[in-house]
């Protein structure tokens, strides 16, 4: 691997005597509620990173930007998970022609805390399958992909043609019981498209896809498998909502 300079989220955790990030080492940074933490890029050569959210089995509501230069948001998005340690929320933002900065926010209440990372290295790729399953969804339509109870993971992979996006990516489980959200802007499609794994545990799982734009702005979308268990899955299996311990 080539070297790579020293990020404000690696220097952040030093400062606060956490570990420095290397291999098998955790250098995710604890966001409280209400607290913004950023990781700046000086470097053009880092033209895309990961930013993974995760929670302790608490909801997570989160606020991502992308800030290039003085009051310049080309990327931006909403996320909402219901259970931060079943389903962590991975995506990867594209930062061509640095300097960069990615700046997270917990809108979250105190009692909720998440654990943020964010990495230049490594980062998630989507497969052939994906990039060779794109169908376009014209602004204002809508899209569902229903997954098999086997399928522990998939790929969001949203493109358009240099225009803005602006969709809503909705994990469902069960009739609008959504278990995920990600409300995303993009101000270049294509400079900039959007990718991320979406967890999938369990069964009755259903990514929908919202082109929020006028139609005016459509887009390309794939969703596929991303991790297959290889578990046999037993018929009729029935998704029970609220508490289930009795």
């Amino acid at each position: 691997y080539g070297a790579v300079a020293p990020t404000a989220g690696v220097a952040a955790g030093v400062a606060a005597g956490g570990p420095m990030a290397g291999p098998g080492v955790d250098s995710s940074i604890l966001v409280q509620g209400g607290s913004l933490r950023t990781w700046s890029y000086r470097s053009p050569s880092v033209e895309q990173v990961q930013v993974v959210l995760s929670t302790e089995g608490r909801p997570l509501d989160a606020d991502i930007e992308l800030w290039q230069g003085p009051d310049n948001t080309p990327c931006k998005m909403r996320v909402y998970v219901e259970n931060g340690q079943l389903r962590p929320f991975s995506a990867v933002v594209e930062t061509p022609r640095g300097p960069n900065t990615i700046a997270i926010r917990n809108i979250g209440q105190i009692e909720f805390p998440f654990a943020a990372n964010v990495v230049a290295e490594d980062v998630d790729a989507p497969s052939a399958e994906c990039l060779s399953t794109r169908m376009t969804i014209q602004g204002g339509a809508l899209r569902t992909y229903p997954f098999d109870p086997t399928v522990d993971s998939v790929q969001v992979l949203l493109k358009t043609d240099g225009r803005p996006l602006n969709a809503r990516i909705e994990l469902l489980q069960g009739p609008n019981n959504n278990k995920q959200v990600i409300e995303l802007y993009t101000e270049d499609g294509l400079d900039r498209p959007f990718f991320c794994i979406l967890e999938t545990p369990g069964s009755g799982n259903v990514v929908r896809i919202l082109n929020t734009a006028p139609v005016e702005f459509p887009m390309t979308a794939a969703v596929v498998p991303n991790t297959v268990s290889r578990e046999m899955v037993p018929e009729g299996d029935v998704v029970i909502g609220g508490d289930t311990g009795w």
